[in-house]
């Protein structure tokens, strides 16, 4: 028996179109992010550099994500342009930064998602980089369940949320994948350029951790509910990783699933940073990962 997204019990309560209603009032008065610029986006643009309009920079079946995402015909991503972080270390800058993509309708949005199930049996519709574009999601994932969409969403942001907007995607998200940079403030501000990151995004995971809890697999260990969360280790950032994963154990249930990460490399502006110019070295990733097996948490 197959497990059903939450969003098609919303859609049948009538909450979905709601969502959908009270997402777009923040095109004229956008706060979406914790920013709160306030930006009629119609005509003009935030933090994020967005409009009223999606940008998607590609979409298809992806293999390199978590396994469980992946499965054996990938995860269907969505990857969309700008986003309200400015991490100088991007690894995706020229989507991120510089807003790489095609300008899509609501309506094509929904269509891709579709097709991500249709046409390439994706085991979910992964949302990349989503935040500044929640209305036109919320407005598209509406459009595909009329017209059949049936599989499990998740949302893979970068740690930086409003838990009012979150709040807007409760019973819509099966699956929430947000990064947790920084315990570390001066990390936050010196990386990212923002001055609370560690205070939003312990709100945001803890809402998160309300909404859907741990990570639930199938029988075949594929995710179709919970939290996942990823933490990217920086060049000499054991002290704040370790902070990371004790705030992971200390405050959220027992059974999220964490992804240690040991992939950085320079990119983008991190050049421009000493510190972080360089390669992960392996011996902290190793021991940052000990320590999170010395917690108990559930680690990939």
């Amino acid at each position: 028996m197959s497990i059903e997204p939450c969003y098609l019990k919303t859609l049948e309560k009538g909450a979905l179109l709601h969502k959908v209603e009270e997402a777009k009032k923040h095109f004229t008065n956008c706060n979406l992010c914790p920013h709160k610029r306030g930006v009629n986006r119609i005509e003009e643009v935030g933090v994020c550099r967005a409009s009223e309009r999606a940008i998607v920079a590609s979409y298809g079946p992806h293999l390199g994500e978590e396994r469980v995402l992946v499965g054996r015909r990938g995860s269907g991503t969505l990857f969309f342009g700008y986003c309200n972080l400015s991490c100088v270390y991007c690894q995706n800058y020229e989507i991120s930064v510089y807003g790489k993509g095609d300008i899509v309708s609501n309506e094509r949005l929904a269509q891709m998602m579709l097709a991500l199930q249709n046409d390439y049996g994706c085991h979910n519709i992964n949302l990349v980089t989503p935040t500044h574009f929640v209305p036109n999601i919320l407005e598209a994932v509406y459009l595909a369940a009329k017209s059949g969409l049936k599989t499990p969403i998740v949302y893979n942001c970068g740690g930086y949320e409003c838990v009012e907007t979150l709040r807007l995607l409760d019973g819509v998200i099966d699956i929430y994948m947000p990064d947790l940079k920084y315990a570390s403030a001066d990390f936050g501000k010196r990386y990212s350029k923002v001055l609370d990151y560690p205070k939003r995004a312990k709100e945001t995971l803890r809402e998160m951790d309300r909404q859907v809890g741990g990570l639930k697999v199938d029988s075949k260990n594929s995710a179709y509910r919970g939290l996942l969360i990823r933490h990217l280790m920086l060049p000499g950032g054991l002290e704040d990783s370790i902070g990371v994963l004790d705030f992971i154990k200390k405050e959220l249930s027992s059974d999220v699933l964490v992804n240690l990460m040991n992939q950085y490399y320079p990119s983008h502006k991190a050049f421009e940073y000493k510190e972080i110019a360089k390669r992960l070295d392996l011996i902290e990733y190793k021991e940052a990962y000990s320590y999170g097996e010395k917690l108990g948490l559930r680690l990939i």
